[in-house]
């Protein structure tokens, strides 16, 4: 998440603040082995291994007895008993430990099959930074197709200026599996405030629990463990956690060049205007993408429908939605949506 000055000149280097964020949800048909499999029984040395090869590792933990979270050189991991969420950003490479990752999964959990998964990210600043099989979405499918021969490829918005990919499998559940009600709500956003992405460095903050309170972080959703890291010499991350298994996760890349903020998080909510609403003002981006994933066992399986309906995103209507595009999938709905500030 830090970037560094180059001392040969005087400009910043560089650093992809968009992340490639990788969920997989685990299953076997073996009754015993989904009763008694559960991702955290896998050590954190096989963890801390695997991550190696996606070039990132772990520099904090927490956990409750839902979820296990993971803050990463590199952004987050979160496991629960059947599910992995992988957000990487900089220049790491996910997709190369998906062999792996299968291979772990089976040998210390029993589950051999993989029931969902979704593979997405924004498009990037600086593509040709990126190492294979990340150069291109179209590569990144390749290789997920090898895996999933049933894997579908999406891309939402424009593929000139902003826009967003999505990789999943879209296959029907078995009859005799009763889903879980599942969402998810992530906010990409750019062309952050020069003050409060400010907030995000060393020369203001001499600690990451003071970001966390100088810049509401810690308010945006209430009752949540946090585990926070700010880098050296700028940048910051973040987990939260709640004793029902929800988690938040919030990414910072502050340099003006590049800036860069994300937040994702599957609390479920009847309505998500006014978390939006919160990130929106704490944050102030001038441009950002919003993406709602919901299931029809959801509270919140009308929230993506709420989303594609609503030109403005805050009461002052600051945000003017550029484009908006919904998808039904055979187990979920997604709404992404784009939106520029008005100019002032």
């Amino acid at each position: 998440m830090a970037s560094t000055k180059d001392d040969s000149a005087d400009s910043v280097q560089f650093f992809e603040g968009v992340e490639k964020l990788l969920e997989i949800w685990f299953t076997s048909n073996n009754a015993k082995n989904r009763q008694l499999g559960d991702l955290r029984q896998i050590s954190r040395q096989k963890w801390e291994s695997l991550l190696k090869i996606v070039r990132c590792e772990i520099i904090s933990f927490c956990r409750n007895d839902q979820v296990d979270a993971y803050v990463l050189s590199e952004s987050s991991m979160f496991l629960s008993k059947r599910r992995l969420i992988l957000k990487t950003c900089g220049t790491t490479t996910p997709l190369q430990c998906l062999e792996p990752l299968l291979k772990l999964v089976e040998q210390y959990t029993g589950f051999d099959e993989v029931e969902d998964l979704f593979y997405s990210r924004k498009n990037y600043k600086r593509p040709e930074l990126q190492i294979s099989p990340h150069h291109a979405f179209e590569e990144e499918v390749a290789l997920l197709d090898t895996y999933f021969p049933d894997g579908e490829a999406y891309c939402l918005g424009s593929i000139d200026t902003d826009c967003w990919y999505l990789y999943t499998l879209n296959r029907e559940k078995p009859l005799q599996e009763k889903a879980e009600p599942d969402q998810t709500l992530e906010i990409l956003m750019t062309h952050l405030d020069p003050d409060v992405m400010a907030i995000f460095t060393r020369d203001m903050c001499s600690s990451a629990a003071e970001a966390t309170q100088k810049s509401g972080i810690d308010k945006l959703i209430p009752n949540m463990i946090i585990d926070d890291f700010l880098f050296e010499p700028c940048g910051y991350s973040m987990n939260g956690i709640s004793k029902s298994g929800s988690y938040m996760t919030i990414h910072i890349t502050p340099e003006p060049e590049f800036s860069y903020v994300s937040f994702e998080s599957n609390i479920p909510e009847a309505s998500y205007e006014e978390i939006i609403r919160r990130v929106l003002n704490t944050f102030k981006p001038g441009k950002f993408v919003v993406t709602i994933f919901a299931n029809k066992e959801s509270i919140a399986a009308s929230c993506p429908r709420e989303l594609e309906q609503n030109d403005y995103l805050n009461s002052s209507e600051d945000w003017l939605r550029t484009d908006a595009q919904y998808c039904r999938f055979k187990n979920y709905d997604l709404t992404c949506a784009f939106y520029s500030r008005f100019p002032s």
